[in-house]
């Protein structure tokens, strides 16, 4: 027995010390290939101008910014697609789902051609092919208005939107954002953890209260002198003017996203949905819920809290899928860092940085995914 643990633990010495001669080979052959081809390494370079326009921005940024600057819009609009993506793709997916188990079989039917149809094309087909449709809509002196104030253009979408900043504008949707997960958060509790009336008000009017008190600082920041809150797009010779306007880089690929990983979405709350006992959907339906009461009270809690975890894959996947708006022109992480590795040559650091932010943000999601698994866990299985 001695023996075996002495030649397991030497197994194990061995196995670290040829990692640490592997890691510290490369990081010499890597010092020798920078200083060989005259080239500086370091995280200097961040400070340096880009010289380099990009499409869209949400923060404030043109030629003369620093690749500090750059990398922190790829960041935002990375968020912004990853967020708005998983959102879509999980309203699609419970609409398709709700088809799926429906009793009416021409909605099952649809759900399945659905389903097959769109999983089976890649993704990038997908956004390629949104891409295109988006940019042959009509140009803006012809745009359609579906709803007024929304016009749909060739060169993206305008719509109403607040007079304020790039900068305002993230610090209000950062602001909503967190202040809808932590609503969410007093709402499970009250309904999986059954805590009080009470406790479950106050913190709801603690988090709205805050949540209204950053927006309000953040709109009075940013605030652009003599322009109304509201603006609203108007058509000024050749494009519109004000407003707030979704490219048609973003719009195509949140669609792609939203059908395709919408898709996958279906079968799993499908899957979810069946595992729910049927004893329990008959019991509220004897109780006197009415049907959409028995889908919302019983059917979508009880599978949501079976499907949770193969959910957080899914959303962690559509997350990093957004690497693929270098396809479309967006101005993604990934595409801000192609760009700064170009301009800069610094690809080892560039890099390193694009790793580490798509492992922040994946992980953040994965955290509170988690977190909100173990809240609504059953206790004692």
């Amino acid at each position: 027995m001695r023996n075996r643990k002495f030649r397991s633990a030497t197994l194990q010495v061995l196995f670290v010390l040829a990692v640490m001669v592997i890691l510290v080979s490369a990081v010499t052959t890597a010092q020798d290939t920078i200083a060989t081809n005259g080239m500086r390494s370091g995280f200097g370079f961040l400070d340096r101008t880009t010289g380099v326009n990009i499409g869209f921005s949400v923060l404030q940024y043109d030629a003369n910014s620093t690749y500090r600057q750059l990398i922190l819009v790829g960041l935002v609009n990375t968020a912004i697609l990853g967020i708005l993506g998983i959102i879509l793709a999980h309203i699609v997916g419970l609409v398709v789902a709700a088809m799926a188990i429906s009793r009416n079989g021409s909605l099952n039917l649809v759900a399945q051609g659905y389903v097959e149809l769109f999983r089976s094309i890649p993704l990038i087909l997908q956004a390629l092919f949104w891409y295109a449709l988006v940019t042959h809509l009509p140009a803006p002196r012809n745009a359609h208005e579906p709803l007024p104030g929304l016009f749909l253009t060739g060169r993206g979408i305008f719509m109403p939107g607040l007079s304020v900043t790039g900068e305002a504008v993230a610090l209000v949707l950062g602001c909503l954002l967190l202040g809808a997960i932590a609503f969410a958060w007093f709402m499970i509790d009250h309904r999986f953890r059954r805590i009080s009336d009470s406790r479950r008000r106050t913190g709801r009017l603690v988090i709205i209260g805050l949540t209204l008190l950053a927006c309000a600082l953040a709109l009075n920041a940013g605030r652009v002198p003599d322009m109304p809150l509201i603006s609203v797009p108007e058509l000024r010779g050749l494009n519109f003017r004000g407003g707030f306007a979704l490219p048609p880089e973003l719009t195509a690929l949140a669609i792609a996203i939203a059908i395709y990983g919408g898709a996958y979405v279906s079968e799993i709350l499908r899957a979810g949905f069946q595992a729910v006992p049927r004893g329990q959907l008959e019991a509220a339906a004897a109780l006197g819920l009415r049907p959409l009461h028995v889908f919302t009270r019983v059917h979508l809690p009880m599978a949501f809290r079976a499907v949770l975890p193969t959910l957080t894959n899914q959303c962690v996947w559509m997350f990093k899928a957004t690497t693929l708006g270098i396809a479309v022109g967006y101005s993604d992480l990934f595409y801000v860092i192609s760009i700064s590795i170009t301009q800069s040559g610094q690809t080892l650091e560039l890099i390193g940085i694009l790793m580490l932010g798509f492992l922040v943000m994946n992980n953040m999601i994965s955290f509170l995914l988690n977190r909100l698994n173990k809240a609504i866990a059953l206790k004692g299985t």
